[in-house]
């Protein structure tokens, strides 16, 4: 094969003029690349079969615009179906023509639309000059040209040149690996003083972004709890002497009487709306019956308004069809074909990709996703950082059934993201990215829970997919820095970094184990269904009637009804953390401190203790049932404090039936270790590990969730009772549900997420079932120009493998095989082809190493950089030359660690003669092990 040498000078040219970007250069805009591909073949003087596209179609942005219609399934996530038949998951190498295109020319690659202004667009518009920042090209540092010739990386050119990762896609854990050792070797061979210093702090520079993660995490957390502080008390009413601060802040009290009702109405800072209502409207002094209905009708207005607001904020501001970046696809919408009629081509119909609201619910299996090599473009952003800390200060003053925990692990992320994006290093490689989102996950719990050892092992256990020492390290040292600054800031004003920090000071005995038992396996049961009844819910009422399209009526409803019943309990009225805190605690002989009467004065007597239990029984069962349905709605929203509540109640009742035991019966055998001291049984320790246990059953966490208990204890004493309650919870709630809550959400949004966890039943299967032989394929035996591989390019997206590309054969010397060339993606085809779209005819080449071996290799690649390559319809510099492959005899469970261990995004099978057979792409693989957890 022979290099060509001729220029595409009238392709340059314009690329140039457009805008557009070179080989080594970040994204075009994508609306350019769509037009510079549709131009492929057609008369640009022809305007008779333009296509009279309105302008909302054209402009406004919308899921089809930015992100690929997938018709294989109506989610977000792109794993194909997991009841389609192979053959549907299959592209087909035999495809008409793309019939003639027309496109509408515009000056400039601008989405306003000349239409009147509406909110609506004026919204779009913002979002997109936001969204639309210079992007550098991703794989620029590889092929720098300021270094000297001889120095260039062989594995540069072997592995490929890659030019970005579109929404909903993975990332080439492999490629990144390659490209970080490449430019780190780099920085090693200079021997200057400048070169050492540059290495100094490349070495020095993930320290520095981890540490300013954690600092400004610790921030974002301080405003967060107190603006979450503040609009919980304004349900109440407001303080005189400064409306910005909270009743705690207006109002304070002693540590011995703080959180307790002792306290209550003896503060003459603080103006009750019914004070207010009396005085300034009604000029009268309000009755008793008068003031309750006062207080009760502002609690729910007030509670009404602030949940109103946070899902406004989450849906108009942080839809995924808000987010348009250049790193999307420009092969789309059918709006810009027509035959050569004139007439728009039949097609199917294809189902709407579902949106998704960034700064909805926790975040943590979107966390997940994305640590395990998932894109998603705008989800770890400044705009969804600003709407989840804002959202979720709104949210949780509302006092619905939800938690800030989670969410700040979210909040972390979107902190370690920006900052990260400052340097090079971590822009342009989304593997090492991700090292410093693990280490932001750590921060984000320290915060939350005030824990930063229980913050790196939930890291560690939950989210993280790769987790190497040094991001142990890092991510340890991020939760320190987080967990020191927000102790300075103090959010509470009581020098704890939560509310619900305690202290006991008594020890367990021995019969404390079998009810700590007992509430393990309490805590499984709840565990188990309650995650089975939120997902049933979610799938089958949330998105399977009408609330489906009516996001902001359904918080409104589930707020109505929140603020209705809890605010005739005085245990659901107040906040989750101080009914933690409050259920958590110990009661202490003479103190003043009642805990709203959960601290008894006669354990021994029935008639005393039946109140409390039966307020306490009550508040858990509607917490347990509110927060079914809360999770899941469309503001931020955690599941830890709720769970936590409800697990405590469970605890304190079973605490209060046996410390009613031992005191009406101390000369029990059972209750020996106690002597006489009758005050030897803690409800308050018996709550702590029946939280424990059913946060453990929901979540499914075990380590990181025993450590959290212990730092928030500030002893190991109680480290016993917790482990055994956390093992027993997760054992049986496993047996149950093998899938704890953020799997299920997971699994019902579809997102491509591998679990490297999960142990697989292959059964009778063979690489065969899984293999796509029938996958478009580019054959260097036969011509293939610009306007070929552009339909192949647009049948393949069409198709829903946005992630996918295509595998480059050769026939074998015996002619009787396909020998495996190399591969490219998608992306890098769409790029290279909108570079040469004036050229259609122009046969575009593919080559390797060896076949170049006849001039220097290193001075073409570098020169790319300064003056173009040299032939822009030579696509070899896209083309992965060594793809991970793997024989057809191999086992399934070798082609599982490939995926798992290694990261690979698509795997080249071949026979045993290694002749080409098939592609597994990450995503088939997904979607073939979905098959396999529903047939075992």
């Amino acid at each position: 094969m022979v290099l060509r040498t001729r220029h595409s000078t009238s392709s340059l040219d314009l690329s140039t003029r457009s805008g557009a970007c070179g080989p080594f250069q970040g994204p075009s805009s994508t609306n350019w690349r769509r037009e510079r591909l549709l131009r492929i073949g057609t008369n640009d003087g022809d305007t008779s079969t333009r296509v009279p596209t309105t302008d909302s179609e054209e402009h406004i942005p919308s899921e089809t615009t930015s992100l690929h219609s997938n018709s294989n399934h109506n989610d977000y996530g792109t794993l194909p179906s997991i009841g389609a038949r192979a053959s549907d998951l299959l592209l087909r190498r035999s495809r008409p023509p793309l019939p003639n295109v027309q496109f509408r020319r515009t000056l400039s690659a601008t989405v306003i639309s000349p239409v009147s202004i509406s909110p609506t667009l004026l919204r779009n518009t913002l979002s997109w000059r936001v969204s639309q920042r210079p992007i550098s090209a991703y794989d620029a540092p590889l092929v720098n040209s300021r270094s000297p010739v001889d120095q260039t990386d062989i594995n540069v050119r072997i592995n490929g040149f890659r030019v970005w990762y579109s929404s909903f896609s993975s990332i080439d854990w492999l490629h990144d690996t390659i490209k970080d050792s490449v430019r780190f070797s780099r920085l090693r061979r200079g021997k200057s003083l400048r070169s050492h210093l540059r290495l100094v702090l490349d070495k020095s520079l993930g320290w520095i972004i981890v540490t300013v993660v954690g600092f400004l995490t610790a921030v974002v957390a301080f405003l967060v709890v107190r603006s979450e502080q503040w609009f919980f008390d304004l349900k109440y009413g407001y303080c005189a002497d400064g409306w910005w601060k909270a009743q705690r802040f207006c109002c304070p009290v002693p540590d011995d009487l703080w959180m307790s009702s002792s306290s209550d109405g003896h503060c003459s800072s603080w103006r009750s709306w019914s004070d207010v209502i009396s005085s300034r409207i009604l000029d009268r002094p309000s009755s008793t019956s008068e003031n309750d209905y006062i207080e009760y009708t502002t609690y729910t207005c007030v509670a009404i308004l602030l949940a109103t607001l946070s899902t406004l904020l989450t849906i108009h501001f942080t839809a995924s069809t808000s987010f348009l970046t250049r790193k999307e696809s420009g092969v789309l919408s059918p709006l810009f074909v027509t035959n050569k009629d004139g007439e728009e081509p039949q097609t199917p119909p294809q189902s709407k990709r579902g949106v998704l609201y960034y700064a909805a619910g926790s975040g943590i299996p979107e966390i997940k996703t994305i640590l395990s090599g998932f894109v998603i473009h705008g989800y770890l952003g400044a705009r969804t950082l600003f709407t989840k800390s804002s959202g979720l200060a709104l949210s949780v003053g509302s006092g619905l059934s939800l938690g800030k925990e989670g969410p700040f692990v979210h909040i972390a992320s979107c902190i370690g993201n920006i900052v990260s994006r400052c340097h090079s290093k971590y822009e342009n490689n989304e593997a090492k990215r991700r090292e410093i989102l693990s280490a932001a996950c750590a921060a984000g719990v320290a915060v939350a829970f005030g824990a930063p050892i229980g913050g790196t092992l939930f890291s560690l256990e939950e989210v993280s997919y790769f987790f190497p020492p040094k991001v142990m390290w890092r991510s340890f040292f991020c939760a320190m820095i987080a967990a020191i600054t927000l102790r300075f800031l103090d959010p509470f004003g009581t020098g704890k970094l939560v509310l619900f920090q305690v202290t006991y000071d008594k020890d367990w005995h021995a019969y404390d184990l079998i009810f700590f038992v007992l509430l393990g396996a309490l805590g499984g049961v709840y565990g188990a269904y309650f995650s089975k009844l939120n997902y049933h819910w979610s799938r089958h009422v949330r998105n399977g009637t009408w609330i489906k399209d009516h996001s902001v009526v359904e918080v409104i409803l589930v707020t109505l009804i929140t603020a209705l019943f809890c605010f005739l309990n005085p245990y659901t009225r107040m906040g989750g953390t101080e009914l933690v805190y409050n259920l958590f605690a110990e009661c202490k002989p003479g103190s003043k401190n009642m805990h709203f009467g959960l601290c008894v004065q006669e354990p021994g007597n029935l008639d005393h203790i039946w109140p409390v239990v039966r307020a306490i029984f009550m508040t858990m069962i509607m917490k347990g049932a509110l927060t079914i349905v809360t999770f899941g709605i469309k503001l931020p929203a955690g599941i830890f404090i709720p769970t936590l509540g409800v697990g405590a109640c469970a605890g304190r009742i079973l605490g209060v039936a046996v410390r009613y035991l031992q005191w009406n019966h101390p000369e029990s055998a059972l209750f020996s270790a106690c002597g006489n001291d009758k005050d030897c049984v803690i409800p308050g320790l018996y709550a702590m590990v029946g939280a424990a246990a059913a946060l453990s059953g929901v979540t499914r966490t075990t380590v990181s969730l025993a450590v959290i208990m212990f730092e928030l204890t500030d002893t190991l004493t109680y480290a016993v009772p917790v482990m055994l309650s956390v093992l027993v919870a997760k054992t049986v709630a496993d047996a149950l549900e093998p899938k704890g809550i953020y799997d299920l959400v997971i699994e019902l949004s579809q997102l491509p997420y591998l679990d490297a966890k999960h142990e697989y039943l292959w059964a009778d299967f063979s690489i065969n079932d899984v293999t796509n032989t029938e996958v478009d394929t580019i054959c260097l035996d036969q011509p293939n120009t610009v306007m070929s591989l552009r339909d192949q390019l647009q049948s393949l997206l069409n198709a829903g493998h946005d992630d996918s590309g295509f595998p480059i054969l050769r026939a074998s010397r015996d002619r009787e095989g396909m020998r495996m060339v190399g591969y490219i993606g998608a992306s890098e085809l769409e790029h290279a082809l909108a570079i040469v779209a004036d050229d259609p005819d122009g046969q575009v080449q593919f080559e390797t190493s060896y076949v170049r071996a006849g001039h220097d290799m290193a001075a073409s690649y570098s020169s790319c950089i300064e003056q173009g390559p040299e032939d822009p319809l030579d696509f070899s510099v896209y083309m992965d030359e060594a793809p991970l492959t793997i024989q057809s005899n191999s086992p399934l469970p070798l082609v599982h660690q490939f995926f798992v261990k290694l990261g690979a995004r698509y795997v080249i099978v071949t026979n045993t003669d290694g002749d080409y057979e098939g592609v597994i792409d990450k995503k088939n693989w997904l979607a073939f092990l979905s098959g396999l957890e529903e047939k075992s």
